[in-house]
């Protein structure tokens, strides 16, 4: 027992240096889509591709014994690469019908959804200090985003089940990345054939909505043309922070509860308003700035609670 302090303030750590890594794919996405005008499930399923290749590269390199599956895990893959394939996908149809800040914020009622799910399918707890900080990651979010703007509410039935499709597929995402981990299998591992997975899923989906749209079939995948700089973005969209986010992510749920760390994740518009400022010189207004001192002090509140939590369980 005396060892759980460290390894829960490791998975803070880890889980922190996820959503900043993670933070970074907003900022590459926003360019490809505005000087690009790349359609978002094309660009969602290059990404992943690159993931794939940038983990198997690295794997026949450094580590080859993490392509070792089990046979009877195959099963569970397919189930984790549907659940990240929808994920982007309801993403992408939020976006387009709410807008982005409105779609944050439907996306990131993930934590609530993640309590409540890992409270009857993974058994963990639901208390005070955890009520508090997803009440307070959510104004905070709400801020940061923008959505604080009346204006911004313009949604229909449409927009609104795809905005909370989202949270929810992304709850589902974190619940077979906490089993991976229970199940002692390597996040590394599960991020390779969880994506590899997912691109085959999201392949799919682009085949349907052009089939739906009435294009050829592969219209679109090679959207990007001779662009190299475009797909030089893509790549390193790919194997930066997707790969570093994601994957420290999966490494953080084998320290945390997957609520704990969907909340330390919901840092990451904060994160992203912050290299706008930075790198674009976007200018942070006072409600985003009050917005990520919000979605800070839940993490803050989580922590506190949880260290008092371990020091009740070892006195």
């Amino acid at each position: 027992m005396a060892v759980a302090p460290k390894s829960t303030s490791r998975g803070y750590l880890i889980g922190l240096a996820a959503t900043i890594s993670l933070s970074f794919t907003g900022i590459l996405i926003s360019h490809l889509s505005r000087a690009y005008q790349l359609p978002s499930l094309v660009l969602a399923f290059w990404r992943d591709c690159f993931v794939v290749i940038g983990l198997a590269t690295a794997f026949v390199i450094l580590s080859p014994g993490r392509f070792r599956l089990d046979r009877g895990q195959r099963g569970f893959f397919v189930l984790y690469g549907v659940s990240l394939a929808l994920f982007n996908s309801m993403w992408t149809f939020s976006v387009e019908f709410n807008g982005a800040a409105v779609a944050t914020v439907l996306a990131f009622s993930s934590p609530a959804m993640t309590a409540i799910l890992a409270h009857y399918l993974l058994g963990e707890d639901i208390n005070g200090i955890k009520l508090g900080s997803i009440v307070l990651s959510l104004l905070g979010t709400v801020l940061v985003s923008g959505a604080a703007d009346p204006s911004a509410w313009k949604v229909n039935a449409a927009g609104i089940a795809f905005g909370l499709l989202t949270g929810f597929f992304f709850a589902c995402y974190n619940m077979l990345g906490k089993t991976s981990a229970n199940r002692s299998i390597d996040p590394w591992t599960t991020m390779l054939y969880g994506f590899s997975s997912a691109v085959v899923f999201l392949f799919l989906f682009n085949l349907v909505m052009n089939a739906f749209s009435g294009q050829a079939p592969l219209a679109n995948f090679l959207w990007l043309g001779n662009s190299l700089s475009g797909w030089a973005i893509l790549l390193l969209l790919g194997i930066g922070p997707t790969i570093g986010g994601f994957g420290l992510y999966l490494v953080s749920l084998g320290y945390l509860q997957a609520t704990v760390a969907n909340l330390i994740g919901a840092l990451e518009p904060a994160f992203t308003a912050i290299w706008a400022y930075l790198i674009f010189t976007e200018q942070l207004t006072a409600v985003q700035l009050i917005g990520s001192l919000l979605v800070l002090a839940s993490v803050v509140l989580l922590r506190l609670g949880e260290g008092r939590r371990v020091a009740a369980l070892v006195a």
